[in-house]
């Protein structure tokens, strides 16, 4: 017969001991019956075979409902869940706990649970699974499922308790827990080793990636640090550690890496942990040399020098140094990189660039001497010819750095510009980067004594007194001379064509600095004069340099150019429209004007008060290189936003109309710079590569487009604006993208709602369409806000037009 059919004394025992479970209520039965099965907890045959049904009759008893008050039945429950095999009573709790509405066997699987996790059992289960031999009955399904569960075990608990979950299943609590289990598991490898004994890390390897993947690596807050002081006095652990991160699954592979690398502090620490695994695995070396360098950029400094610092600490990973260094000089002289990336993407790729390059050696430089080179070359000139400043700044600098390391003689480059924190950071990177650990350095303190020549300590100069103190004249009283004034040799002009032979032939910088002070004032107060002279004066200051270096020099001509084209509107805006496309005028002179008609279009919208008043400059008009553009006008944007929301708790007052300067000239400013756009000239060719004019002149007309908010031109103007930036919507360039946006926004602002769709109705969709592609594909942050309120304006305005009601408080 075969041994199936016959019931072993186990078996016997204990279908006798889970009847009595089931059906009796004698507190004493019941007792008898649990010490029963906790005498049989030792026995082979029943953890293997018996264990995971006797568990199951426990929880579906009602042995700890009517009688829960039992002490005694009480313990001699937990020590059954608490004394068996881990894997299994994890697996029953938590699918109790999940599938069962609020009872008293929830709440008691839930405190056995919490005792569970606080009595260690954590790392039995683990070690359970280092031991060789272990696991090996395991089932893969099974082995996947206990690596499930004890990843997500806080989604399964908090999943379905909600606020009623117990603190210690809450993710800030359990995955402390869980890494120092796996701490426990790797220490007691260790010794096993020391030992002579073979353990498999497998396990422990999977659970690691399984929390990872699921974005826990807050995991490596607890496990990195300890790992990285072990690792530091112990090849045996670093074996260990090396051998745990070889046995990742692929799959998790980027996730772990990225948060230990994170929580490491030094390049050291992460080659001691990680060994030569960017060597041997395929997926470890693509995410360290291409991946966190190349494709992502949220990361910080830190984590780039760890990541280029392990590369360079070995001879065998140097060669991947090398090959990342050719590979980040591709991308940052790629033209079309630096046209289609965001600058702050732009920014993480240079600071790779420029640590890649402190961290080569002479005899390597000279290897990728060619590469180098030409990156250098390509790079700074791609930079150069972009509108951002940062961009501009960063090409400069990482420029100046590469030229040095080259040590090119007579060719090394250098730049003005000024310095911010974003310079000093690039600029250090080229220091002699440190991979030792950041906990290792020793931080020393000033010394309060300065050593003498002879080796004593001699007091500080600060601690000493001064023999100047013997003979000091405090006694004597000071002469006042705060009044005094610097004699000048030339008087200021009082009249304006004083002023104007001045500027046009004096060769006393003192009488030019004096002219340029009063010009302003003497335009304002002398209308009839400066009319006069308006265009030859306007020639005059367009044309001027500044020769002697004269304190703000440029603050004073704007502010002298803006009076005269305020005081004298048609025949001075003329005259800087006309100039705006001649030929062999600077780029600076360009910008110039169009700064120059923004500003005196500002002051003119500024509203009548008096209509006896003049020409009056408003309290404070602020340059447009003196400001953020996007900052400035996205509050601008704001205000109006906020003023055509409807609102049920506010009384709605219409925006009302008031008389100003420049609605009725309106037109003089803004048609004749459409006029000659697409006509490149000799010298300045606005759609190619004078795109830094074409953005300036792109949010100059979105200016004066908002500034014409009432005025009769403003359909027409709204009309041959969006024709306008129809044709280059498609720029490459950032700064132009932001003006192309910013003047639509304008458009949608000062139009009237009716004349949106009597005018525009067949464009309004497509630009609609256009508008929603910026907001979600381009690859600037402002671009695509400034889309964002384009976008909420439009749908404003055609909710209010067609008498749809807008809910919105």
């Amino acid at each position: 017969m075969k041994r199936e059919l016959f019931l072993t004394p186990v078996r016997l025992q204990v279908d006798l001991c889970l009847r009595t479970l089931s059906a009796s209520r004698d507190p004493g039965e019941i007792v008898h019956a649990l010490r029963t099965l906790t005498r049989n907890l030792e026995d082979g045959e029943f953890k293997r075979l018996h264990y995971t049904h006797a568990i199951q009759v426990l929880v579906s008893a009602h042995c700890f409902g009517g009688s829960c008050d039992d002490e005694e039945i009480k313990k001699l429950w937990c020590e059954m869940f608490l004394r068996g095999p881990p894997d299994q009573t994890l697996l029953l709790l938590l699918d109790t706990i999940s599938s069962t509405g609020e009872c008293a066997a929830l709440e008691q699987c839930m405190s056995v649970l919490e005792k569970f996790l606080s009595a260690g059992r954590l790392q039995v289960l683990l070690w359970s699974r280092c031991e060789v031999g272990g696991a090996c009955s395991d089932s893969p399904q099974l082995r996947e499922t206990i690596i499930g569960r004890l990843a997500a075990l806080p989604s399964i608990t908090c999943n379905h308790l909600h606020t009623d979950t117990p603190d210690a299943f809450l993710p800030q609590q359990y995955y402390p827990l869980l890494a120092a289990s796996m701490l426990d598991s790797l220490e007691k490898t260790c010794c096993a080793l020391r030992a002579g004994q073979d353990c498999s890390l497998g396990f422990v390897a999977q659970v690691l990636g399984k929390v990872c993947i699921q974005g826990y690596t807050q995991i490596f807050e607890t496990l990195a640090p300890r790992l990285s002081s072990l690792t530091r006095v112990d090849p045996l652990w670093q074996r260990v550690t090396q051998r745990l991160l070889e046995k990742v699954p692929e799959r998790c592979t980027e996730c772990v890496i990225t948060g230990l690398i994170r929580s490491l502090s030094g390049a050291a620490a992460v080659s001691r942990l990680m060994g030569n695994l960017v060597v041997t695995n395929k997926k470890a070396q693509f995410v360290l040399t291409h991946k966190l360098l190349l494709q992502q950029y949220q990361h910080t400094t830190a984590l780039l020098k760890s990541v280029l610092g392990y590369l360079a600490l070995d001879s065998e990973r140097r060669t991947l140094l090398k090959q990342v260094l050719r590979s980040v000089c591709q991308v940052w002289c790629n033209s079309s990189a630096v046209k289609h990336t965001s600058v702050e993407q732009q920014l993480y790729v240079s600071k790779a660039l420029l640590l890649c390059v402190a961290l080569l050696s002479h005899s390597e430089i000279q290897e990728l001497r060619q590469e180098m080179f030409q990156c250098m070359l390509g790079g700074v000139q791609c930079r150069l010819d972009s509108s951002i400043e940062r961009i501009r700044r960063m090409g400069m600098i990482v420029g100046e750095c590469l030229s040095h390391k080259l040590d090119t003689p007579g060719s090394q480059l250098k730049f003005q510009y000024e310095a911010d924190e974003e310079t000093r950071e690039l600029k250090s990177l080229m220091e002699s980067p440190s991979v030792e650990d950041e906990d290792d350095e020793q931080h020393l303190q000033p010394e309060s004594k300065v050593e003498g020549s002879a080796g004593q300590s001699v007091p500080s100069e600060a601690g000493r007194g001064s023999d100047s103190e013997l003979d000091s004249d405090d006694d004597l009283t000071p002469y006042d001379m705060s009044a005094d004034q610097e004699k000048k040799k030339s008087a200021p002009p009082r009249y304006v064509r004083d002023c104007l032979e001045a500027l046009m032939s004096s060769d006393d910088a003192e009488r030019v600095e004096l002219s340029l002070q009063q010009a302003e004032a003497l335009f304002r107060k002398n209308v009839k004069a400066t009319q006069e002279v308006s265009v030859q004066f306007s020639k005059v200051l367009l044309h001027l340099e500044d020769r002697y270096s004269t304190p703000h020099f440029h603050t004073l001509r704007q502010n002298a150019m803006v009076a005269l084209t305020v005081t004298d509107v048609k025949p001075v805006v003329d005259y800087w429209t006309t100039e705006f496309y001649s030929l062999n005028y600077s780029l600076r002179q360009r910008m110039d004007i169009l700064e120059v008609l923004a500003l005196s279009a500002q002051e003119l919208s500024e509203p009548i008060i008096n209509k006896h008043a003049g020409a009056q400059p408003i309290s404070a008009v602020t340059a447009l290189e003196q400001c953020d553009d996007i900052t400035h006008w996205r509050q601008i944007v704001e205000k109006r936003i906020q003023s055509k929301t409807r609102r049920i708790s506010k009384v709605r007052r219409p925006h009302k109309a008031v008389p100003n300067r420049y609605a009725p000239v309106a037109g003089f400013f803004f048609f004749p710079l459409l006029r000659s756009y697409d006509r490149p000239q000799v010298t300045f060719d606005l759609l190619g590569s004078d795109h830094l004019v074409l953005g300036r002149l792109l949010h100059t007309l979105g200016l004066l487009m908002h500034l014409a908010i009432n005025a009769p031109v403003a359909s027409q103007m709204g009309r041959a604006l969006l024709d306008f930036v129809w044709t280059v919507r498609f720029h490459t360039d950032q700064m132009v993208r932001r003006g192309i946006v910013f003047a639509v926004c304008g458009v949608f602002l000062s139009m009237p709602g009716e004349n949106l769709l009597t005018e525009l109705g067949d464009d309004l969709m497509e630009t609609r369409a256009w508008l929603a592609d910026v907001a979600e594909n381009d690859c600037d942050a402002d671009c695509r806000s400034l889309a964002v309120q384009s976008l909420m304006l439009l749908d404003k305005n055609l909710k209010t037009q067609l008498q749809i009601p807008d809910m919105e408080t």
